[in-house]
């Protein structure tokens, strides 16, 4: 079956539809808003929790009321929504490469490699991701929104790697992959010729979900006060709304988008790891 004939299959299940259209809409939306509104989303530009609506003393319509600084609520949601994609999108990259090299060199390598970095793998299993995130950002004196990407990435592998541990230790007894070895190919060759191409569709369904992870992480911290530092995002909104206690004011434009924009990224990547995983999983395609 060629390449397009399984793209035009995959698109065939409405969870994989669904979820690509869902994030496609928002990458849209916060892609092409900035176009329109090319202010500054730091701009104090109207009265303390104005109403949707509302307009300030030049004319401009806020349609999502302003914040607790008189910021344009609207802009601000697109901003800290890029900010967040941005962070998830690194974070999910150097998880999942992370992940994918050790498990590789674990499961294809063997012997003292394989135990050393198995037992690596289960003590960052033992301890929980989100406590190393806390103690790693409380330490540093700067925090960038890419040094807090990398910081969640470099805690997101060990499922990852894993997973592709378990794929690779079957996979490397193989006839194809010791015929590999009988022409004399090297390691790195025979892992990335003969091993990669068989995980490769678990490799990015284990990526989307690390993107979603890594947003849900970044938006976790923000909301504690430990996130990147003068950096707008929907995890440090939400930190800014419950610090000005939005809440018990009823300003829930000051919030509640913010955890709709998230739960929607997240619904939309789990949606197109489960549609990819009824496509490419055996067990359960139909």
């Amino acid at each position: 079956m060629s390449n397009r004939s399984n793209v035009k299959l995959l698109f065939c299940s409405p969870r994989f539809l669904t979820g690509f259209i869902l994030l496609v809409v928002l990458l849209a939306f916060v892609l092409i808003y900035p176009l329109i509104d090319s202010s500054d989303p730091f701009e104090m530009i109207g009265m303390r929790f104005e109403n949707p609506g509302s307009q300030t003393f030049s004319g401009k319509v806020l349609y999502l009321g302003s914040d607790n600084f008189g910021r344009d609520a609207l802009l601000e949601l697109v901003h800290g929504t890029r900010t967040s994609l941005k962070v998830g999108l690194i974070g999910g990259i150097t998880s999942t490469l992370i992940g994918l090299v050790i498990g590789l060199c674990a499961g294809f390598i063997g012997g003292m490699v394989d135990n050393f970095l198995t037992a690596l793998t289960n003590m960052f299993l033992v301890i929980p991701s989100f406590v190393i995130l806390i103690l790693i950002s409380v330490s540093l004196h700067s925090r960038s929104e890419v040094m807090t990407a990398v910081i969640i990435g470099l805690t997101g592998w060990p499922n990852i790697s894993r997973a592709v541990r378990g794929q690779t230790v079957s996979l490397r007894r193989r006839e194809h992959v010791n015929i590999a070895r009988i022409t004399g190919h090297s390691t790195l060759r025979i892992i990335c010729t003969e091993v990669l191409p068989y995980i490769a569709s678990y490799v990015f369904m284990a990526f989307t979900m690390q993107v979603a992870y890594s947003i849900l992480q970044e938006a976790s911290l923000s909301m504690l006060g430990l996130g990147a530092f003068n950096t707008m995002s929907l995890g440090t909104m939400m930190n800014w709304a419950l610090m000005f206690t939005a809440p018990s004011m009823g300003a829930w434009w000051a919030f509640v988008p913010c955890a709709l924009v998230i739960s929607a990224i997240t619904f939309s990547l789990y949606m197109i790891n489960s549609g990819m995983d009824e496509f490419f999983n055996p067990k359960i395609r139909s």
